[in-house]
């Protein structure tokens, strides 16, 4: 059997899509690469290139239910992280505080470092350094 493939890509539903495209634009440093309705006309995707070939999308639902908020503790997404190493999380940290973009600092555990922050909808994500 081949190996378990990666991530190509992670989608998120946002509850406003131009408000989160501005926040992810910012931090990303690039504008997404696709903006568009989705040829079944349910869905309004946006699209970010990432390092690594690995694609992040907003999404927006035609008859989507009612918000009631990102919630890691319910069955679902808990969070996302994106890869870095011990080294860079302090660039991070100050490019996040450059940004505006509250955080919770970096942390450290056997299984690694971890710098925690939220978007627009509360979707809980980090970037993460793995130990050694």
């Amino acid at each position: 059997m081949a190996p378990f493939p990666a991530l190509t890509h992670v989608a998120v539903t946002v509850s406003n899509l131009p408000a989160s495209i501005e926040w992810y634009t910012r931090l990303f440093g690039a504008p997404p690469v696709l903006d568009e309705d989705e040829e079944s006309g349910t869905f309004h995707h946006a699209v970010f290139a990432l390092g690594g070939g690995t694609m992040f999308g907003l999404h927006t639902h035609t008859g989507a239910t009612p918000d009631t908020g990102f919630d890691e503790r319910r069955v679902g997404l808990d969070h996302l992280a994106f890869a870095c190493t011990a080294q860079e999380l302090p660039r991070w940290r100050d490019r996040l505080d450059d940004l505006g973009i509250t955080h919770g600092g970096i942390k450290t555990a056997s299984y690694g470092s971890g710098l925690s922050f939220r978007d627009p909808d509360d979707i809980a994500l980090e970037f993460f350094a793995p130990p050694g």
